[in-house]
């Protein structure tokens, strides 16, 4: 069909919208909504995946853990794994260090909750904090970055110095009105010289991420116990695609260490980002199928009210039709007309469903910790997806109309 043709029944499809504003509203409600539902169900996984890449599962630079549990998402597996699975040592970190060939680094962390106060007048006490000990190296391989000072080195540990790296949260409610650096704070009874400050990462859904203090591990050993639970071994791999030879070379040397069978499942755990990243897309994935379903149903209705209109509108319009065909129209040329009206009306629709849609997404991420985040992409298919509505309930009621005996046309009267 040449291009001009096309013009006359998509501005007749416009005519009809402006002409009848209600009844094209209602018309095309369906298709708003579910072309709305569909942006704003892409926009939060597209942006919550964003999120949970930057923020939660990023755990540094080709970085994956040792641990005592790996990624357990049942109750079944986690009683089995509790069972089973044996703490992480020190000797296993030492092991990994000096044994693994792959590695670009190989540091060690491990964690409890405290109490830090400073010494200050008029600073109040952080609680819950954090106390994580760690080796030097894994300043090298975290995503915290140190904004004032230095991070703990070698020597710290060597000696099992009292020096203390303070999170931003920890750093403003103890030293509210004066430099931390420098100054001393109390640890869980114990006093620490603060040698550096992290700078803020902020918050993760809405969960504070600075209320954590660093020490360094040896001396968190001294203090705490070097069999307390919580300790996982930090690896770096020497770049991305060495990321899964470097998991099975670490997996390969616990398994040794630990003396495991061919067929006895690992007593620990290996994860990374993309294990997490795995996890969740799974989550996401079962919400994104139970939201298609939905929107199916509403692009459906939708559908059907569009059919039931162009088939007033081929009543309507009938005399029209006989007027046409009796001057050389051909069926194919009064079908096309149709279809091109109905398919113009449906993309309209779906043209103010991405404008609602993008709208509602950028309000939702500045009021509200929902991240969100619209693909274009999404905003392609769900046009093609509303185009494509159009024209296949178009179908009945343009053929209807290109069946049209003309002589019957012209004498019929609305």
């Amino acid at each position: 069909m040449p291009r001009l043709s096309l013009r006359e029944p998509a501005a007749i499809a416009f005519e009809t919208l402006r002409a009848h504003k209600l009844r094209s509203f209602l018309m095309l409600l369906g298709i708003i909504l579910s072309v709305s539902t569909l942006i704003l169900v892409v926009s939060l996984i597209e942006g919550t995946n964003r999120y949970i890449a930057d923020r939660v599962a990023n755990m540094g630079s080709n970085v994956f853990l040792v641990a005592r549990f790996g990624i357990i998402n049942n109750q079944q597996d986690w009683i089995k794994a509790s069972r089973r699975n044996r703490k992480i040592t020190w000797e296993d970190y030492e092991a990994l260090r000096d044994g693994m060939k792959l590695a670009k680094n190989v540091g060690l962390e491990i964690r409890t909750d405290g109490r830090v106060r400073g010494s200050e007048f008029g600073g109040t006490a952080a609680e819950d904090v954090s106390i994580r000990g760690v080796t030097a190296n894994i300043g090298q391989m975290d995503v915290e970055e140190v904004m004032r000072g230095r991070y703990i080195t070698e020597t710290d540990n060597d000696h099992r110095s009292a020096a203390v790296v303070l999170g931003a949260d920890v750093a403003s409610k103890v030293f509210p009105s004066s430099d931390p650096m420098g100054k001393t704070v109390n640890v869980d009874g114990h006093e620490y010289t603060v040698v550096g400050l992290i700078k803020p990462i902020g918050a993760v859904m809405g969960q504070p991420q600075d209320n954590f203090v660093y020490i360094p591990v040896q001396t968190w050993m001294k203090t705490y116990g070097s069999q307390r639970d919580g300790m996982h071994i930090n690896v770096q791999a020497p770049g991305a695609e060495w990321m899964e030879q470097t998991k099975e070379e670490a997996r390969a040397m616990m398994r040794a260490r630990r003396h495991l069978t061919a067929n006895e499942e690992d007593s620990f755990g290996i994860f990374g980002a993309d294990t997490l990243m795995d996890l969740f897309h799974n989550l996401t994935g079962i919400m994104a199928m139970v939201m298609v379903s939905f929107v199916s149903l509403f692009l459906v209705i939708g559908g059907i009210v569009v059919m039931n209109v162009m088939l007033a509108s081929v009543t309507e319009r009938t005399r029209e039709i006989g007027v046409r065909k009796s001057l050389g129209a051909r069926s194919s040329d009064i079908l096309s007309q149709f279809l091109v009206e109905s398919a113009t009306m449906t993309f309209v629709g779906g043209v103010i469903g991405v404008g609602i849609a993008w709208a509602l997404a950028i309000l939702l991420n500045a009021v509200t910790p929902l991240p969100m985040a619209v693909p274009m992409s999404a905003v392609i298919t769900a046009l093609l997806v509303s185009t494509a509505i159009g024209i296949f309930f178009g179908v009945y009621p343009a053929r209807k109309a290109a069946r049209l005996d003309p002589i019957e046309a012209l004498r019929f009267e609305a």
